[in-house]
């Protein structure tokens, strides 16, 4: 009796997991399951319009109920997967469901850390991770004039973007000496702390949070270890993500700082494979080493790289990286990997709020960045796609069209 694919996760990996398997003509079971109760759905508008709208759950899942039936995947949701037993190839629920599988495939996302700081338990404290965080996060807004966002990463920017905009008093925390820091360069941090301060919201950078503060039970502000104190009923919490990754480590896969995968999405066992941000992964574009990606655009290349070893093929992952950070009327696009950069040119005046950051290591283009530039972004890509070079000169002569530029290139 065939088992067929078993996808733990209810994300947009584990998702495209089942439908690339179905799409490549897989004919056994696939099995999709989820921890929530929702079927699978878009998670990126949660901390951007989905805050600030009438937006329902509904409106953000990814497909119609019938879309299941017809492509023959069994969601089954509300169900927490606690074991995986390598050997006699089943997987077991908390409730005491069994699972058995063929293939297996770890879609299990990523978690908001948590740093040790006091009073995080007190009510008005949120995080950010799925549709019940973000609806809690509605809902104090309506009943709150003061918002304290600790952490300047995509996340805690997006959130305090969606505040101001509704008209609270925002502050950001941030523990770094800029905002984004392990994404983009000072320049573009800089940019972002003038920007946002120029629309409302304070910027405090290079903190210390001794504590969040508390007035029976209730939030009422954070204390930092110099003494200043600000006054929040709605404290949000945006200090990264951490992996989901216990599930594979007590079932003995190697791990670190992610579920260890190849380019291929494959893991140590040859029946299991593994996709998005609960990964790590060698990637051509950080020259071979590990790292975790967090973004739509992995979930899915990934996904589709996982699903292509199921079937037994070799599909690698080796596209450029791309993210995306709406904030407010600013949109941050990232192409690329930008690590150990040597070289920056600015394409743009930062003072227009539109302008391009591009990267080189040993005058090798590697990544950009552009705000509110979307055909510098599409340029990039294509760019690092096809492995063609970007001179920096060119790339900072805004005469130069370089859609014009990439189409010769390509003709």
């Amino acid at each position: 009796m065939s088992h067929g694919a078993l996808i733990i996760g209810g994300s947009q990996a584990g998702l495209q997991i089942a439908t690339s398997l179905r799409d490549a003509g897989y004919a056994a079971p696939v099995t999709l399951l989820g921890a929530e109760t929702l079927a699978p759905y878009q998670r990126p508008p949660l901390s951007k319009g989905f805050i600030a709208s009438d937006d329902t759950a509904a409106s953000l899942a990814f497909r119609a109920p019938a879309f299941y039936a017809d492509r023959k995947i069994d969601l089954v949701t509300g169900k927490t997967a606690v074991a995986v037993d390598r050997v006699a190839r089943r997987v077991t629920t908390r409730d005491g469901a069994v699972f058995h599988y063929d293939h297996l495939a770890l879609a299990t996302g990523a978690r908001v850390r948590r740093p040790p700081i006091p009073g995080l338990e007190a009510e008005g404290v949120r995080t950010l991770r799925d549709i019940a965080d973000a609806q809690a996060i509605k809902d104090d807004l309506a009943g709150c004039e003061e918002v304290v966002v600790i952490g300047g990463g995509f996340i805690g920017l997006e959130l305090a973007a969606v505040a101001n905009k509704l008209g609270k008093k925002v502050t950001v925390l941030e523990a770094q000496e800029r905002l984004m820091a392990r994404a983009i360069a000072p320049e573009v941090s800089a940019f972002y702390a003038s920007a946002h301060r120029k629309r409302g919201i304070a910027i405090e950078l290079n903190v210390r949070i001794d504590r969040v503060m508390a007035e029976h039970g209730r939030a009422a502000g954070v204390r930092l270890a110099d003494g200043r104190r600000f006054a929040a009923r709605l404290v949000i919490l945006g200090a990264g993500a951490a992996p989901n990754m216990e599930l594979a480590q007590a079932a003995g896969l190697p791990c670190n700082g992610g579920v260890d995968v190849d380019a291929c999405a494959q893991t140590a066992d040859p029946h299991i494979v593994a996709a998005g941000d609960c990964t790590s992964q060698p990637h051509a574009f950080a020259n071979g080493a590990m790292i975790r990606l967090e973004s739509v655009q992995n979930a899915i290349d990934q996904a589709r790289a996982a699903a292509a070893s199921i079937m037994g093929k070799t599909e690698p992952n080796d596209g450029p990286p791309w993210f995306w950070s709406d904030q407010g009327d600013l949109r941050l696009q990232i192409a690329g990997l930008s690590g150990g950069y040597d070289q920056t040119v600015r394409r743009g005046d930062p003072e227009s709020e539109a302008f391009s950051l591009f990267y080189y290591r040993a005058g090798k283009f590697i990544a950009a960045d552009s705000v509110n530039k979307p055909a510098d972004h599409v340029v990039a890509r294509k760019l690092l796609e096809l492995g063609l070079p970007l001179a920096p000169e060119i790339a900072a002569d805004v005469s130069v069209n370089l859609k014009s530029l990439l189409k010769a290139r390509t003709a």
